[in-house]
């Protein structure tokens, strides 16, 4: 992604997301992060919706993937702000200073693989068991939540990060099974997995290869809201990347 393609993507954002019924409320979980903020921002410049909502360690109310209540309290105060149109899930965990990602079998550990799956699958399960079931019946509404290619079991020929991919690939079954669920309650409204692409953020900083294709945050929250916008009603439990493609499970 070049300097030259972010005024693009912005534009399409500032345009509005026109396939949403007007005043309802948009909420990203996990707008502390790169991405998060990014698309939060991006929400509030497009206009589209009556209320955004922002989750984070640190708003009020706070939220911590591993604190179930916490996330229960923020589905419903958001909620009571009005109809949820759209809830973007921004959390992800790859590394930090206690753990990184496996480059062997060798390097797995019970407790750091665990500690992956509670951020990267189980949190994000127990956001969609309290936000899904508060999506509105009729209308188009989104819940989407940011995946990883890596975690596509179909594309994996290089092997290694163990933990990250297992936990990715768990989340996209977890929404493809939710997505079933959701289609009997509220048949509008979709559920999906989402590729941001290589962002430029302290997650992915230090994993950036050589000739890698990186976008900055405002770049990569223009181009998916630019794919929200463009599911089609066929799309829920789909996983699809920056440009709107399929992408192999």
């Amino acid at each position: 992604m070049t300097g030259h393609d972010e005024p693009q993507a912005a534009a399409a954002v500032r345009g509005g997301l026109t396939s949403f019924p007007r005043a309802g409320t948009a909420v990203v979980f996990g707008a502390g992060g790169g991405i998060g903020g990014a698309l939060l921002a991006a929400l509030r410049a497009a206009d589209s919706f009556e209320t955004v909502v922002a989750f984070s360690r640190s708003t009020s109310p706070s939220i911590d993937l591993l604190d179930e209540a916490s996330l229960e309290r923020a589905a419903s105060f958001a909620a009571d702000k009005g109809e949820l149109r759209l809830v973007i899930d921004a959390t992800g965990f790859l590394h930090d200073e206690r753990q990184s990602p496996e480059k062997t079998w060798r390097q797995l550990d019970s407790g750091k693989l665990a500690r992956s799956f509670a951020l990267n699958a189980i949190g994000p399960a127990l956001i969609m068991k309290h936000v899904l079931p508060r999506l509105p019946r009729t209308g188009k509404a989104v819940f989407a939540t940011l995946s990883a290619r890596v975690g596509s079991i179909g594309d994996n020929r290089l092997g290694g990060w163990y933990s990250y991919r297992a936990s990715k690939a768990a989340l996209n079954q977890l929404v493809r099974t939710a997505a079933v669920e959701l289609a009997r309650r509220a048949p509008d409204a979709l559920c999906v997995a989402l590729h941001p692409g290589t962002v430029a953020t302290a997650l992915s900083a230090p994993f950036a290869a050589t000739g890698v294709e990186v976008h900055s945050p405002a770049a990569a929250a223009g181009h998916l809201l630019a794919v929200v916008d463009q599911l089609p009603a066929d799309a829920n439990g789909g996983f699809f990347d920056w440009r709107g493609s399929p992408v192999p499970w």
